[in-house]
C-alpha cells in the first residue's frame, strides 16, 4: 500500500559530498542518487563514514564540500529541523517516563500543532505500525520490536519525506533482530517512504534493501541491488565483505582451478558455496577444520598452501582428502592494500 498523498516520499541526491574531522577524511567525495520510495542502505565496516553521511543528509552535520538535494530542494544549508526528514536512532531515543502515544506526540507538540491535529496524527501513525491499541501503554513495558515500531511511528507522525535509520537493530538479540527486520521491511513497503538505512551487517542490508551502497574509508566503492553486489562484486573488498568470498592470488592455483591466467591487478573471487568437493576430479585439497552451522557445514580447506572456505550440506559426506573444483568464480580488482 503506497504512502498517502499527505506524506509524499522524495528522492535524495548527494553531489561530491565531503566531510573532514581534523586530519580524518570521514566522507570523501560521495555522490549518490537515491530513488523516491526505495529502501537504500549504506553498508560498511565501523569508521567507514556511513553514519557521518547519514548525519549530513539529516542536517546534523554540515558538509565541507558538495550539495544535498531532497526532492527538488537543495537543502545543503538548511537546518536539520527544516528538512523533510526524520531519524530513527540506534537506541530509539524514546522517553521512558512517557506512554507510547506521548512519545509519538512529542515531536508534534514541539511544532506547536493544535491538540486535535496531534491526536489524529498520533492515531494515524500508530495505526500504520499496528500499535493503535498500545497508545496508553508505558514504553518501558514494550518488547524491543514494539519499541522499534514506536520510534518509527514517532518519525512517521511528523510527515517526513525521508526516514533515516542509524543501525536501529544493533541492540537487539539475534532472534528479535531477525523478527524486527522482517517487520521493518513490511512497514517500509506499506508506508512507501524513502528509507536510508545505515548498518555494518551485510546480511541485514541484503535482506532489507532495494539498493545497497558499500562504503570504505569514506568513499562509495560499489552501488547495486543486493543480488548484483553478491554475484558481481567489483573488488576484493566487496567480495570479502559481502558473504566472506574466498580470494585467490596464487597465479599457479588460479590457472589450475580456472584454466585461465590471473589478470594483472586482479584476484580470483569465489563464494564458499561455489567451492565443490569431489572424490577424484579437481585440485587435491585437505580438510583443515569444519564447523557445523545447522543448515550447512563450513569447511576450511588447504589447497596447495592456500586456505579456502567451502560449504557442504551433508556432514556425513565429509572427507579428509578431497578434490576441489569451482562452480562459479569471478576476477575482481585487488584493492586489499588500499
Amino acid at each position: 500500500m503506497p504512502a498517502p498523498a499527505h506524506i509524499p516520499s522524495a528522492g535524495v541526491r548527494l553531489e561530491e559530498v565531503s566531510r573532514s574531522f581534523g586530519a580524518l577524511k570521514a566522507v570523501d567525495r560521495v555522490s549518490l542518487d537515491i530513488p523516491a520510495g526505495s529502501f537504500f542502505s549504506l553498508l560498511g565496516p565501523s569508521g567507514c563514514g556511513k553514519s557521518t553521511t547519514l548525519r549530513i543528509i539529516s542536517g546534523f552535520e554540515s558538509p565541507d564540500e558538495g550539495r544535498i538535494w531532497i526532492g527538488e530542494e537543495d537543502v545543503t544549508a538548511s537546518q536539520a529541523r527544516r528538512r523533510p526528514t526524520a531519524m530513527v536512532f540506534q537506541n530509539y531515543a524514546l522517553f521512558p517516563h512517557m506512554t507510547v502515544g506521548e512519545n509519538v506526540a512529542y515531536g508534534l507538540r514541539v511544532r506547536k500543532l493544535a491538540r486535535a491535529e496531534v491526536r489524529e496524527r498520533v492515531k494515524d501513525a500508530l495505526r500504520r505500525v499496528d500499535l493503535e491499541a498500545f497508545v496508553d501503554t508505558p514504553v518501558t513495558s514494550l518488547s524491543g520490536g514494539q519499541q522499534q515500531r514506536t520510534a518509527l511511528a514517532r518519525a512517521v507522525a511528523i510527515e517526513p519525506r525521508v526516514i533515516l535509520f542509524d543501525e536501529p537493530l544493533s541492540n537487539l538479540d539475534v532472534a528479535l533482530r531477525h523478527q524486527t527486520r522482517a517487520e521493518l521491511k513490511l512497514l517500509q513497503h506499506r508506508l512507501g517512504l524513502t528509507s536510508i538505512y545505515v548498518t555494518h551487517d551485510q546480511e541485514e542490508a541484503m535482506a532489507l534493501s532495494d539498493v545497497v551502497a558499500v562504503m570504505r574509508s569514506g568513499r562509495i566503492v560499489q552501488v547495486g541491488s543486493p543480488r548484483k553486489l553478491y554475484q558481481e562484486p567489483d573488488t576484493a573488498f566487496v567480495a570479502s565483505f559481502l558473504g566472506g568470498g574466498n580470494l585467490i592470488d596464487d597465479p599457479s592455483l588460479v590457472q589450475r582451478l580456472t584454466g585461465q591466467d590471473l589478470p594483472t591487478g586482479s584476484v580470483l573471487a569465489v563464494r564458499p558455496e561455489h567451492v565443490v568437493l569431489a572424490s577424484a576430479e579437481g585440485v587435491p585439497a585437505r580438510v583443515v577444520s569444519h564447523q557445523y552451522l545447522g543448515a550447512f557445514t563450513s569447511l576450511v580447506l588447504d589447497v596447495d598452501g592456500t586456505l579456502l572456505t567451502a560449504r557442504i550440506s551433508d556432514l556425513d559426506a565429509l572427507p579428509e582428502q578431497a578434490a576441489v573444483s569451482l562452480l562459479s568464480w569471478r576476477f575482481v580488482a585487488d584493492d586489499r592494500q588500499v
